[in-house]
C-alpha cells in the first residue's frame, strides 16, 4: 500500500475522532476563542516537535525540505482560508447543529477539494477514481441521514459547508507547498491562525475559558488538526489533491463510530450500510492502475526521498548513506512508463 495512503488515512482518524470532542467543548467556550485554542494547541505542540526534532540527534531533523520565500503566499492562503475562517465558520456550526448532522455535511470538504484539484488545478482523474469518491460520498449521506436537520433555515448546515469550501481552498494551496517540511508548514499554520483567532475573540470582548479547559481544547487540537494536518500534507506529496481528498473523506465516518461510543449508542442499518459504500469506494482507489508513457520535465527542487528510479542524482555533498534524506536536487529529463498517481513527480498533462 503506497505510503501516502496510510497517510490520509491517519488524517482523517486524527481530525475524525477530534469533532465529537470539539463538539463537547462548544457547549462550553465561544465558538472562535474554541477555533482558537484549537490552533494554538496545534501550533504549539508541533512547534514544541519541530524544535525537539533539531535539538536532539536521535530524532531525524530532515522531514522535508525547508519553506522558502516562494512558498509563503501559499502558506499564507492556505491559512488563511483553513486556519482561520475555516474552524470559525466550522464552531458557529457545531454550535446549533448536532454531531451527527455535522458528520453528514463535513463530506462536502472531500467534494468541494476534488472539484477544485479536477477542474480548477487541472489534476488528473479517471472514471473509477470519480466513482469511488462518489461512494465514499454517499456513504457519508447516508451516514447522517436519520439525523437531517428539522425544517427551517439551516444556518448551522451553511456555516458548516462554508468551513468544508474553506478546507478545500486550503488542501489544494497547500499542495503547491507540500514537498517542503509538513511539520513546519502544520506549526506555522497553527501559531498564525491561534493567534490571529485569539486576537478577533479579545476584541469582541469574548471570555476566554479556565486553564483546564484551554488546555484540553489545545490538546484536541494538536491531535485533530496539527497531527492530522501534517498527515495530510504527507499525503498530499505523494497522491496529489483529489485522491488525499477521497480517502479523508472517511474521516465522518470516524467521527460518527466515535459519537455512537461516547453517547453509548447502538449503531444503526444507516451506519453499516455507510461502512460498505466508504468501503467500496476505497477498494476503487486502492485497486487503481494508472500506467502510461509520461516525459517528467527537467525540474529542481528539494523534498525528502530515497534513491528510487526517479532519485538517480550525484551528491554535491559527502553523504553519509542514510535515507531518506532531504536536499535540494535536479531532475534531468527522462520519458518512461510506469504506475503512478499525481504526486509532485507526476504532474504532467494527459
Amino acid at each position: 500500500m503506497n505510503a501516502g495512503v496510510l497517510h490520509a488515512f491517519f488524517a482523517a482518524v486524527t481530525f475524525g475522532a477530534s469533532t465529537p470532542f470539539a463538539k463537547l467543548l462548544v457547549g462550553e467556550i465561544a465558538p472562535i476563542a474554541l477555533a482558537a485554542l484549537l490552533y494554538m494547541g496545534s501550533g504549539i505542540g508541533l512547534m514544541v516537535w519541530f524544535g525537539l526534532r533539531a535539538l536532539r540527534p536521535s530524532l531525524p531533523d530532515n522531514g522535508g525540505a525547508r519553506l522558502q520565500r516562494a512558498d509563503l503566499p501559499w502558506l499564507l492562503g492556505a491559512t488563511v482560508f483553513g486556519g482561520i475562517a475555516g474552524p470559525v465558520l466550522l464552531m458557529l456550526g457545531l454550535s446549533v447543529t448536532p454531531a451527527s448532522s455535522a458528520s453528514l455535511l463535513l463530506n462536502m470538504e472531500g467534494v468541494l477539494t476534488s472539484l477544485l484539484a479536477w477542474f480548477v488545478f487541472k489534476e488528473n482523474f479517471d472514471r473509477r477514481i470519480f466513482i469511488g469518491m462518489l461512494l465514499i460520498i454517499a456513504g457519508g449521506l447516508v451516514l447522517g441521514w436519520e439525523q437531517r436537520p428539522e425544517i427551517g433555515m439551516p444556518w448551522g448546515a451553511f456555516a458548516i459547508v462554508g468551513a468544508c469550501l474553506c478546507w478545500a481552498i486550503d488542501n489544494n494551496l497547500t499542495r503547491k507547498i507540500s514537498a517542503s517540511d509538513a511539520v513546519q508548514i502544520a506549526a506555522i499554520k497553527g501559531l498564525v491562525a491561534g493567534t490571529v483567532n485569539l486576537g478577533i475573540a479579545l476584541s469582541l470582548g469574548i471570555a476566554l475559558p479556565t486553564a483546564g479547559k484551554a488546555a484540553l481544547a489545545g490538546l484536541v487540537g494538536f491531535c485533530g488538526y496539527g497531527m492530522s494536518l501534517v498527515f495530510f500534507v504527507l499525503a498530499l506529496q505523494k497522491l496529489g489533491t483529489a485522491r488525499t481528498g477521497a480517502y479523508f473523506s472517511v474521516a465522518p465516518f470516524v467521527g460518527a463510530a466515535v459519537s455512537l461510543l461516547l453517547l453509548g449508542d447502538a449503531p444503526g442499518a444507516g451506519f453499516w450500510t455507510a461502512s460498505v459504500l466508504m468501503a467500496a469506494g476505497i477498494w476503487l482507489h486502492l485497486t487503481e492502475r494508472h500506467a502510461h508513457l509520461h516525459i517528467h520535465e527537467p525540474m529542481t527542487h528539494s523534498h525528502e526521498h530515497v534513491h528510487d528510479e526517479h532519485h538517480q542524482h550525484r551528491h554535491e555533498f559527502e553523504w553519509d548513506g542514510r535515507e531518506p534524506h532531504a536536499h535540494p536536487h535536479r531532475h534531468d529529463t527522462a520519458t518512461h512508463s510506469h504506475r503512478h498517481v499525481p504526486d509532485i513527480h507526476h504532474r504532467h498533462r494527459h
